[in-house]
């Protein structure tokens, strides 16, 4: 690969965008598609391929940086387990609407989308901030009172309410295991069925009888996952009930919620995710604030659950071969150092201004920049198919 200006260009506007994804808990896929396909002069095909490993690298980076230098707690992997089988799911039926709906619609759903998140995203941010504030002045009121009276007062108040969700700082591997086990089940499927043009590890006729009876496997395998998360985790529940309970208000806030919420809402998220084309950390991380995960925890939970998502498209390209794997991989060396980066800054940021609500604010801002980016070039492909008279309607999925 010999690298020209607008190559180098790109790495270093990717390399900034992964790092402020990165420390705010998204992939960054709308961010890198405009700076590949403008910058360095890639196809939409090509830029969705390199996007797709880059998002891995984002993703992967943070999902490491928290298991090895922060509180492992902070991903919350029963929030992860009921999800990601009916996420993959959604994921699926998200690609296929993508091919149905016109450009101008998908562009529009999506502004649409994520302007609400992001105006949702803002107001959970002004509440925490207004929490953080509460905070500083009850301990500084302590600080007064301990210099009155000379009783000692911790100089770190616990922050574990801001932090993880009262979980052991331990990885649950059990967990981990059947997560690995949902991704090999519906990784299996998609190299079977192959892309839209019926590229796979074997041949098969795009919507023939084959191609949908493997496709509609994905609805047994999901629920099926999911039925047996429910049940070992209602058992685990009932288990630790008999125990002292230990529990913190956030966790207490998460087990109210219907246990069938989360596979409900992750559906819907990764069809989302599967129509706008990203891989859902933009729409998870919304979500998770809104049912009261502190922003740390919503931000590495939701990376992980994006990892587990496009990962399975990184290496059905690297098997298929239908991506520029060097080329791919330097754009993805890059952002996984630049997003380890990116979270350094964030957490020294976080320790001395001691407001997580960074995160929240950070996580609006690329909303708000990926709903404006978005808009823009998707106005401006709209306009050029109706400049050339292209039929610009639903199109048959077969």
């Amino acid at each position: 690969m010999d690298p020209n200006w607008n190559t180098i260009i790109a790495w270093i506007l990717c390399s900034i965008a992964s790092a402020a994804s990165s420390a705010g808990g998204i992939g960054g896929g709308p961010l890198f598609l405009p700076i590949l396909t403008i910058i360095a002069g890639l196809s939409l095909q090509s830029a969705t391929g390199f996007s797709t490993f880059m998002v891995t690298a984002v993703t992967l980076s943070k999902v490491i940086y928290t298991l090895c230098f922060m509180d492992k707690s902070l991903i919350n992997y029963e929030i992860t387990l009921l999800s990601e089988p009916c996420m993959l799911l959604g994921v699926s039926i998200g690609v296929m609407c993508n091919l149905m709906f016109p450009g101008w619609l998908t562009t529009a759903l999506f502004a649409v989308f994520l302007a609400i998140s992001t105006v949702k995203t803002v107001q959970s941010g002004c509440k925490i901030w207004s929490k953080e504030t509460e905070k500083e002045r009850s301990v500084r009121e302590l600080r007064v009172e301990e210099r009155e009276s000379g009783i000692e007062v911790p100089l770190l108040m616990d922050k574990r309410e801001e932090k993880g969700n009262g979980a052991p700082n331990s990885i649950p591997w059990k967990d981990l295991v059947v997560l690995v086990l949902v991704w090999m089940c519906f990784f299996v499927i998609h190299a079977l069925i192959g892309d839209v043009y019926g590229k796979g590890v074997i041949s098969i006729r795009p919507c023939g009888i084959t191609y949908w009876l493997i496709t509609l496997s994905q609805i047994p395998i999901a629920i099926g996952f999911t039925s047996y998360i429910l049940y070992s985790k209602r058992k685990e529940h009932d288990r630790a009930n008999h125990g002292t309970d230990t529990a913190s208000a956030i966790k207490h806030n998460l087990e109210s919620l219907p246990k069938y919420a989360f596979p409900v809402a992750a559906t819907l998220m990764g069809a989302l995710s599967g129509l706008f084309g990203i891989g859902g950390g933009l729409l998870l991380n919304p979500v998770f604030l809104q049912i009261g995960l502190p922003p740390q925890a919503a931000a590495a939970t939701s990376a992980l659950m994006v990892l587990f998502s496009v990962s399975m498209s990184t290496v059905q390209y690297i098997i298929l071969g239908t991506t520029k794997i060097d080329e791919a991989g330097i754009y993805a060396v890059l952002c996984f150092v630049a997003s380890i980066v990116g979270m350094v800054i964030m957490e020294r940021a976080i320790a001395q201004s001691g407001r997580v609500s960074l995160v929240v604010f950070l996580v609006s801002a690329l909303m708000a920049l990926s709903t404006v980016v978005i808009t823009l070039f998707g106005t401006i492909d709209a306009w050029k198919q109706i400049s050339n008279g292209e039929y610009m309607g639903f199109k048959q999925l077969c």
